[in-house]
């Protein structure tokens, strides 16, 4: 029901993604600008989000962190990203959805789940998480899992979601690894029942990504997006 293939070239299509400006979270040091082809452009079939440390307008790390807030959102279905990741200590890459209502309700009531996370210092380990009133990192009750990904900056690998009314199942390449039910207990755990929008980014330092520090000597560092597509749920 939608998508993007990138069989297009030059700056991501406005008609599906915007962008995330300035420093948004987690402390981290990039900066994320708006329509700049060194930070987000499509060629030879692939979005390809760069990281950088080029003292851009006298930001030391540039980066890009596209979104479909006010574009596209959805209720239940399975999301799926194909990607290759970058890598190096600093760099933490992320695919992962909001709700749509963050504005007026904020985190972590709006609901947020972790497609893929990735930290360079731990590079061949890949994150999933949901995170909400009840459950989110703040409390220390965030549900999810991680699991061994041999060099997933080295190929390209699909990870997504199938979201239920009762369940969101995680899957790596087709395979399931975390199943978060709904326990039928209210809105503090389950704010799934309304709409989510999707975000690409590439994010460098920051509370978690940065915990052992920043190599400067990895950059600039390419994070690759084959395919996004969104698949209805028929019931």
């Amino acid at each position: 029901v939608w998508g993007d293939e990138f069989d297009y070239r030059g700056l991501p299509d406005p008609d599906r993604w915007d962008y995330e400006v300035g420093y948004i979270r987690n402390q981290e040091l990039q900066y994320y600008t708006r329509a700049r082809e060194e930070n987000a452009h499509v060629a030879d079939g692939h979005l390809v989000i760069t990281a950088r440390q080029d003292d851009y307008q006298g930001h030391r790390y540039t980066s890009a962190s596209l979104h479909t807030k006010g574009k596209a959102s959805w209720i239940y279905g399975r999301f799926e990203v194909s990607a290759r990741l970058p890598t190096g200590v600093g760099m933490w890459p992320a695919i992962w959805m909001l709700g749509t209502n963050i504005d007026q309700v904020g985190w972590p009531r709006c609901g947020e789940i972790d497609i893929m996370e990735n930290v360079g210092f731990d590079p061949h380990r890949i994150h999933v998480n949901v995170h909400t009133e009840a459950y989110n990192h703040v409390l220390g009750t965030n549900k999810g899992t991680s699991l061994y990904l041999r060099e997933p900056y080295a190929d390209f690998h699909v990870y997504a979601i199938e979201w239920f009314s009762d369940r969101i199942d995680f899957f790596v390449d087709d395979r399931r690894v975390f199943t978060y039910e709904n326990e039928g207990t209210g809105e503090a755990v389950w704010p799934f029942d309304q709409p989510l929008y999707l975000i690409l980014n590439a994010a460098i330092g920051g509370t978690w990504g940065g915990q052992y520090g920043v190599d400067d000597t990895i950059f600039p560092q390419e994070y690759l997006i084959d395919y996004v597509r969104v698949y209805e749920l028929i019931q």
